[in-house]
């Protein structure tokens, strides 16, 4: 019989990725009455993921869950190896040999695309590169976005969008306290973009985003929201969905947005829904996209869209897309690339029927990019309630020893960054913000952060 969670011999546990879904992985395995030791890895010297590189950089408030994952970060049996690429600088079979069971944590990496002509003009990208690079995500420093134009377009109508449209419409002043780079400040103060129109191919009750969320454009400095009244004359099913809280607090937001004045404004918000983008336009860059109008039929929450014929484009010199993520592939892992998960039966990793002993995932890698923060605690609990159930069938690692790992990673010339290396890099960013005037000025290049120890 295994003595796996004995005070003699700790149950073995690598998480990779340090995101939210990794760290209530974390806690999970914490609060059970084994003995435990938990290494978490990260291809980025920087733990929390999207709460770090994803939250807006003006709601400071949803990043304080931080400090809930840094009580976890300071348990004795935590380790943390940031700056390791597991698939690159050490692979899943390799970490079998130091670890009785693996968790993949690593989120929803990718984008997905409109599928339309035109996608790959130059002016056309993906929310995902705009928020990563005023958040100081290393991946998308070296982009350039032309705001050199009034109009500008994003398509998809969920939380993140919401934070593109935010972030382009307002001034330098309601910015420049935050944690946004300086860089994608000091780009953001010649901007030109007065007009920002945010599509949506479902109607308004159907809309993605948070009542948080929409409300904030009835009270920016230099920016009013426009939303056609007819738009909020909804079918029947629409005002029986509207039995959901949270839709009829999106409803009722929008309402009151669709009666304010624009006056002695600069910039508006334009809200567009139950259109569909079916072509980008332009000779060699983006100049306009072209719509179809949808018209919505069937059971409330089980409304179909359908295409009605009818075509309207507009004009604009730059197109963001927000309609949703999806994961990569990990090297040595099955993966399902339509859905964009590794597929699982309550997080245990299978491949057709083969379930993979010791083998687990989370988070939007497990079921996809839903919900929010909070949203995979559950997800997580589930998963490790998986592992306990499996428990007396692990297969016991040959080298249990975190110090073996590391020693490892030395002799391939990895710089392994710690939770105590860690904190010496968040000091440091914090430290660079006071001058500023910010709450932390991050580094956007990994060797900066490296430069800090």
């Amino acid at each position: 019989m295994s003595n796996l969670g004995s005070v003699d011999r700790p149950l073995r546990v690598a998480i990779i990725g340090s995101g939210p879904s990794g760290f209530y992985a974390a806690a999970a395995l914490f609060k059970l009455e084994i003995k435990v030791q938990v290494d978490m890895f990260d291809r980025l010297p920087t733990p929390y993921g999207l709460v770090r590189y994803g939250v807006a950089p003006d709601h400071p408030k949803i990043k304080n869950v931080i400090k809930v994952y840094e009580k976890d970060a300071l348990m004795p049996g935590f380790a943390f190896f940031g700056n390791v690429n597991v698939g690159e600088n050490i692979s899943i079979n390799e970490l079998k040999r130091f670890y009785d069971a693996i968790i993949i944590a690593t989120g929803a990496e990718t984008d997905k695309k409109l599928g339309i002509e035109g996608e790959d003009l130059v002016g056309s990208h993906a929310s995902t590169e705009l928020v990563g690079w005023y958040n100081g995500h290393p991946d998308f420093q070296d982009l350039r976005f032309d705001f050199s134009h009034e109009v500008a377009v994003v398509i998809g109508q969920g939380n993140v969008a919401m934070d593109v449209c935010r972030i382009l419409l307002k001034t330098v002043d309601e910015l420049k306290n935050t944690d946004i780079t300086q860089n994608a400040l000091e780009v953001l103060a010649s901007s030109k973009i007065r007009e920002v129109h945010c599509y949506g191919r479902r109607g308004p009750v159907q809309a993605a985003f948070t009542p948080i969320e929409i409300r904030e454009f009835g009270e920016l400095t230099d920016c009013y929201p426009v939303i056609n009244s007819e738009d909020l004359n909804v079918n029947e099913s629409s005002l029986k969905e509207l039995a959901d809280p949270v839709r009829k607090k999106n409803f009722e937001i929008l309402k009151e947005l669709a009666k304010m004045s624009g006056e002695g404004k600069k910039r508006k918000l334009v809200l567009h829904f139950c259109k569909s983008p079916i072509e980008i336009s332009g000779k060699g860059r983006v100049q306009g996209v072209m719509f179809e109008k949808n018209q919505l039929s069937g059971e409330p929450n089980a409304q179909k869209v359908r295409g009605t014929g009818v075509k309207e484009s507009i004009e604009c010199g730059i197109v963001f897309r927000s309609v949703g993520y999806q994961g990569v592939l990990v090297k040595g892992l099955p993966f399902e690339p339509n859905a964009g998960i590794i597929p699982n039966q309550k997080g245990r990793i299978m491949d057709f029927e083969q379930v993979f002993t010791g083998l687990y995932a989370v988070g939007w890698i497990k079921r996809g990019a839903t919900g929010i923060i909070g949203t995979n605690k559950a997800d997580s609990d589930e998963s490790v309630h998986s592992l306990v159930e499996d428990l007396a069938h692990l297969i016991p690692c040959v080298e249990p020893s975190s110090e073996a790992v590391m020693q490892l990673l030395k002799s391939r010339e990895v710089r392994v960054v710690s939770f105590a290396d860690w904190k010496k890099i968040d000091a440091a960013e914090i430290e660079r913000g006071k001058k500023l005037g910010k709450s932390r000025e991050k580094f956007v290049r990994i060797s900066g952060m490296l430069s800090a120890l």
